[in-house]
């Protein structure tokens, strides 16, 4: 095994490239909305609601499963995650209705939470004075996955039947099963005494217990959120206010690559700097996004502005929440990350039904108001719980 000092950089861009591969699978439904809701005679509302079930399934899945990699091998867990996923794609490849793809939407959820296994396992195997640069390193990966997904999706979707996108993010995963059966470290950490029960009942104690996980918990909630009040209603937008189709809302999904380019030196702020001064970045570039959007939406080149910002901000308070989140109780580090990325994605799976929601009945400017919702909370977090001003580098 690849001890503290040794994690190499070829097993941390593996680790990028898998938690990039799982991960798309999350976001392949948001450019190809408005195709299936004419594939399959339903609303858009309708098919806001099967995207909220893929967020809201990681949601549980990180809540029930992400806490195993506290007992058990991570490495079989990343493994038999990526399988099950294999299977829910598959599924939603073949369904013939809303309905089903409503139910494996959910799975897709479920399963697809291996990247919040392999962040922690990142953690652990890396040296906490370069923690945050690692973590970086993958949450780069991580957010190159969930554009290059959209860009996927939205180009398959202009040119075939949007099924196909669910058949070729089955193919991915099966490459990377081998992948990593090849080359991912071995856990050998060993089996932890602990029964899973207990393991669950201790969530609530750890996040009352622990003020900056609070902390992270909600401004996670409020800045993914807001990326997710964006991305599931963009395609809608662009079709009403340019007549511009699916391909064109992934290829905007590429604007993001702004944040993987600036995750790894966010991590390097965060190590030397402050946690609390990237996240009050994070929240205020997402802000000004959502100004821009609401003023200025109508110009396509505030638009291209707008997403840029977003994604920028997303990618500071996200680099900037795991390196607190995995800074606190390292035996507890699973359970950390359960915590956090459950609301992290429940406020994604809130944003999408709200957002499609109010884009049913108000517009454009009714989605933006959605977004100053996300945006008051996550200033009054802030404010109120602040985040550390330094991370904890405990060697452990």
């Amino acid at each position: 095994m690849e001890t503290n000092k040794e994690l190499s950089n070829r097993t941390v861009i593996l680790m990028a490239i898998a938690a990039g591969v799982i991960v798309a699978n999350l976001n392949y439904i948001q450019p190809i909305e408005g195709l299936i809701a004419a594939s399959f005679h339903v609303t858009k509302a309708a098919v806001g609601a099967v995207a909220m079930l893929t967020q809201l399934g990681y949601a549980f899945g990180l809540l029930l499963i992400v806490p195993l990699g506290d007992i058990f091998n991570r490495h079989k867990l990343i493994q038999t995650m990526l399988v099950l996923s294999i299977g829910s794609c598959l599924i939603a490849f073949l369904s013939p209705n809303i309905l089903v793809l409503g139910i494996a939407s959910l799975l897709v959820g479920i399963t697809s939470v291996a990247p919040q296994i392999i962040i922690p396992y990142a953690a652990y195997l890396s040296s906490g004075f370069h923690r945050g640069r690692v973590l970086g390193n993958v949450l780069s990966g991580l957010l190159a996955g969930i554009l290059i997904s959209r860009s996927v999706s939205g180009l398959i979707g202009s040119v075939m039947d949007w099924h196909f996108v669910y058949l070729i993010a089955a193919i991915a995963c099966t490459i990377l099963f081998f992948v990593l059966q090849a080359y991912l470290p071995r856990d050998v950490r060993g089996h932890q005494d602990i029964r899973y029960k207990d393991i669950l009942a201790s969530l609530p104690r750890i996040f009352r217990s622990e003020k900056y996980l609070q902390g992270a918990a909600i401004n996670g909630f409020c800045l993914f959120g807001l990326s997710n009040v964006l991305w599931s209603t963009l395609a809608f937008y662009l079709a009403d206010q340019y007549h511009l189709g699916s391909g064109v809302a992934g290829l905007l999904g590429l604007l993001g690559i702004t944040g993987v380019l600036f995750a790894s030196i966010i991590g390097r702020i965060v190590d030397t700097y402050s946690p609390r001064l990237t996240i009050g970045l994070g929240i205020l570039f997402s802000a000004v996004a959502f100004v821009i959007f609401a003023l200025l939406g109508q110009f396509f080149i505030a638009l291209i502005v707008g997403i840029v910002l977003l994604d920028l901000g997303t990618q500071f308070g996200q680099v900037s929440n795991q390196a607190i989140v995995q800074s606190i109780n390292p035996a507890a580090s699973n359970r950390n990350n359960s915590i956090f990325m459950f609301s992290y994605f429940l406020g994604g799976a809130f944003a999408t039904f709200m957002s499609t929601l109010a884009w049913t009945h108000f517009g454009w400017m009714g989605v933006c108001s959605v977004a100053l919702f996300f945006v008051i909370v996550a200033t009054i977090s802030h404010l109120v719980l602040k985040e550390p001003q330094k991370i904890a580098h405990a060697e452990d």
